[in-house]
């Protein structure tokens, strides 16, 4: 059954304002009768009440910059007097809530107002919701109070029972704001303005947790300081009395590293160097920072090994067997370190080890395309010599700091990567890959391909200066070996300091022996199958290296078989099939899909790009090794009108220009070979490479285009199984071109069977292997009459037809 207050009241009172203060229903307040508005109020409220049983009664409304309140207190005014400081005051009590309605009249100088009285209900008995509520809050005010000391209020709050009431006895709590204590008085309903009452506490608790808890720490961290000071000089004081004592001289930390730098096996300068630093660590006191930037200055010196080194192996033959072993393939690269260690082999038996200062290291730039083997092969080599090896990552460092160190000065300095790697190494000549060298960068805080200048120069490697170590460093006996993909991504003052060495990629037989031997056994034990459960037929393999993968490196083929592997796996695991397995190349179709690499010479003849006149076959190199690449042409109809000469297919200057080239050899020598080029004038001409989004750009393409222009013009058919690399000039002649090997390998890879190049370039057929030259018929020419006789099938259109 639900209890009900007592109707709402019509009232008329006499208005006191409340500036910057709120008074709630229940509260006794002392207010100052000095202001005008107040005592004249306090003076309208006796006034009314003269002749009457009742108490002066007075509306107490908050006034907040210049802005009445829409709800205020009735409040009684039990007492005049006297404050404390001896102004007249008055003692006031609030009552209850009052709606303020409109203005009307009435004794003394106060502004009268009507008004009437705001009902509460509650139900009786309260729900369980609110029960819990006044717990919390009468839970929420004594923690407040216990902790201010204010133990008597503690009875009082927990002796309320009204749920209006102890909602309203929050308006005393000193943390609240005038807004706050504003929306508490014109909640009218009791149970919402407890639960608002609540909400402030509980956030109020909360701040003081926070601000005790970082007071708290202030302090703690205060006296930890206070306290180690304290210990400090008592432990100066007990040294000084044990050194008093004892008879010895004064000595303390800096004594530890002097010791340390004395005992440890250093150069000459090095030491020298130290021992300076130990002297400015004596006189430095504790709580100096210099000190702590000493400290970390000695202790990276005395971890470098200054003159540790390991003994290279010079079993020469073993030495070729373990890269034999590791890698298949790459032997230019396994000769030249077979070749420095013999030499290292015959300068130490002769005691030559070192000369003018300089031992006998070695710097040399492995550029390839991705995925040839590049960065393993540094890890292979250092187990062939038995050095220690370190791979430091270049790939898009930007800061010439990450490779000479940081200045002692700057906070948290660092040696660079370089001495970084000795000292990871734990010997002065390991070996030292530095990956993707290509990929440096430089901004506004240095170029760190400058800063390798001196690292990689054997005349000055052996006198290395770091920013940070601020000595002589020797690296004359690292071994460096530096990776790219592209050659001409490196600086060349930079590439002048290397040795080249070139990794163009595999042959088709030497990636079925890299699968069988390396990827095949590493990708059964990462899929979890022993040797022999699932077996890979060299057909398989080499499907997978000529259909469905074409690549200079074998990174997209080892993926092919553990994707093959993981797919026998999964089907045994469902029960679809058993194991041992053995996967043909007629399997592979069901277990991985289609090849997605087709030999052109594969296709419909029909299919074929070169099944029309205008298109020929090129060979191109690009960051990921060679490739093959198509030039298409096209005549425009006379009446278009459209007459000059359109590239298409995003071709870099270079191209643009062999493209011109072409064109204008075709129109001057055009009655020599026998084509119809007097139409050329009136009809435009389109060049395109297909593949657009891929940007093009190199001479190499010149003789191509030409003989593309050449099918064009006579009706001709370009040779399915040909392709061509030169450059061309206005007289027909055919120009030397770069990346002969890797053009061939890629040719083989898309079958082609004859390749014309320049005869300037029949030397670079020494770097092809054999089995690929075996398959090749190569052409070197001289002149683009050479190259027409060779690729162009004969005709079947005639002439005129075609032009």
């Amino acid at each position: 059954m639900a209890s009900e207050s007592m109707a709402s009241v019509p009232l008329t009172l006499p208005v006191l304002p409340l500036d910057d203060e709120v008074v709630l229903p229940g509260m006794v307040v002392p207010l100052d009768l000095s202001e005008n508005d107040v005592r004249a109020a306090v003076e309208a409220a006796q006034a009314a009440a003269r002749g009457g049983a009742g108490k002066p009664r007075v509306l107490l409304v908050p006034r907040i910059d210049g802005t009445y309140a829409g709800t205020g207190v009735l409040g009684i005014v039990e007492q005049v007097g006297r404050l404390s400081d001896g102004d007249p005051g008055a003692l006031i009590r609030g009552l209850g809530r009052v709606r303020i309605g409109a203005g009307t009249t009435g004794p003394g100088a106060a502004l009268w107002v009507e008004g009437s009285t705001v009902e509460e209900a509650l139900p009786d008995p309260l729900p369980g919701s609110v029960t819990e509520l006044v717990k919390e809050y009468k839970a929420l005010a004594t923690s407040w109070l216990k902790k201010r000391g204010a133990w008597q209020v503690v009875d009082r709050v927990q002796q309320i029972d009204g749920v209006g009431a102890l909602a309203d006895n929050s308006g005393y709590s000193p943390f609240l704001s005038v807004e706050q204590k504003v929306a508490l008085l014109e909640t009218s309903d009791p149970v919402a303005r407890l639960k608002l009452a609540t909400a402030q506490l509980r956030e109020h608790l909360a701040e003081q947790d926070v601000a005790e808890s970082i007071a708290k720490d202030v302090q703690e961290g205060v006296d930890k300081q206070q306290r180690e000071f304290l210990l400090r000089r008592q432990l100066e004081a007990v040294r000084k009395e044990l050194r008093d004592l004892n008879g010895e001289t004064e000595g303390d930390e800096s004594d530890d590293y002097r010791a340390r730098v004395e005992a440890a096996d250093l150069p000459e300068k090095v030491r020298e160097a130290a021992l300076k630093e130990v002297e400015k660590l004596e006189r430095s006191s504790d709580q100096s920072p210099e000190g702590s930037w000493i400290r970390t200055w000695l202790d990276t010196v005395l971890e470098l090994p200054w003159n540790e080194r390991t003994e290279d192996r010079y079993d020469i033959r073993g030495a070729r067997a373990v890269l034999d072993a590791e890698h298949a393939g790459l032997d230019d690269v396994k000769e030249r370190i077979t070749e420095y260690l013999a030499v290292r082999k015959r300068r130490s038996d002769r005691g030559l080890g070192v000369v003018g200062g300089r031992r006998g290291g070695a710097v040399l730039a492995l550029v390839g395309p991705p995925g040839v083997g590049k960065t393993s092969l540094g890890e292979s080599v250092a187990h062939a010599m038995g050095r220690q090896f370190v791979r430091v990552a270049l790939g898009g460092v930007r800061d010439e700091a990450e490779i000479r160190g940081h200045r002692r000065t700057y906070v948290g300095a660092l040696p660079g990567r370089i001495v970084r790697a000795i000292k990871e190494a734990g010997s002065m000549n390991p070996v030292v890959l530095l990956d993707e060298i290509d990929k440096v960068g430089s901004d506004f805080r240095g170029d760190p391909a400058a800063a390798l200048l001196e690292v990689l120069d054997p005349a000055q490697n052996h006198t290395f200066r770091d920013h940070y170590l601020e000595v002589e460093l020797d690296l004359s006996d690292v071994v460096f070996l530096a990776t790219a993909n592209v050659l001409e991504a490196i600086p060349e003052a930079l590439l002048d300091r290397m040795e080249l060495v070139r990794l163009d990629g595999y042959t088709e037989d030497e990636k079925v022996v890299i699968a069988r031997d390396h990827l095949l056994p590493r990708q059964l034990e990462r899929a979890g199958l022993e040797t022999g459960e699932v077996v890979l037929e060299e057909s398989a393999l080499r499907k997978l290296a000529g259909e469905y993968t074409r690549e200079a490196g074998v990174r997209t083929l080892e993926r092919s078989i553990a994707r093959l592997l993981r797919k026998a796996a999964a089907q045994h695991e469902l029960g679809d099939r058993e194991l041992p397995f053995t996967v043909g190349a007629d399997d592979l179709r069901e277990l991985i899909g289609r090849p997605h690499h087709v030999p052109e010479s594969a296709q419909d003849p029909a299919e074929r790009r070169t099944a029309v006149p205008g298109v020929a076959t090129g060979l191109a190199v690009t960051g990921a090794g060679g490739d093959v690449l198509f030039v298409e042409a096209s005549l425009a109809d006379p009446e278009t009108g459209a007459a000059g000469l359109t590239l298409t297919g995003q071709l870099g200057d270079v191209m643009k220009e062999s493209a011109q080239i072409a064109l204008s050899f075709l129109r001057s020598h055009g009655a020599e070979l026998e084509l119809p080029v007097t139409g050329l004038k009136d009809r435009g001409v389109h060049i395109h490479f297909p593949a657009g989004a891929v940007p093009k750009d190199g001479p190499s393409a010149g003789v191509t285009m030409t003989t593309a222009l050449a099918s064009l013009l006579s009706g001709r058919l370009v040779r399915t199984d040909v392709a061509m690399t030169g450059e061309v000039s206005l007289t027909g002649r055919v120009l030397p071109i770069g990346g002969v090997k890797q053009k061939l390998l890629a040719a083989h890879r898309a079958g082609i069977t004859t390749v014309v190049i320049p005869k300037r370039n029949e030397a670079d057929l020494d770097d092809v292997p054999a089995e690929i030259l075996e398959k090749l018929e190569v052409h070197p020419v001289t002149d683009v009459r050479q190259v027409l006789e060779i690729a162009l099938a004969p005709a079947v259109v005639p002439v005129d037809v075609a032009a």
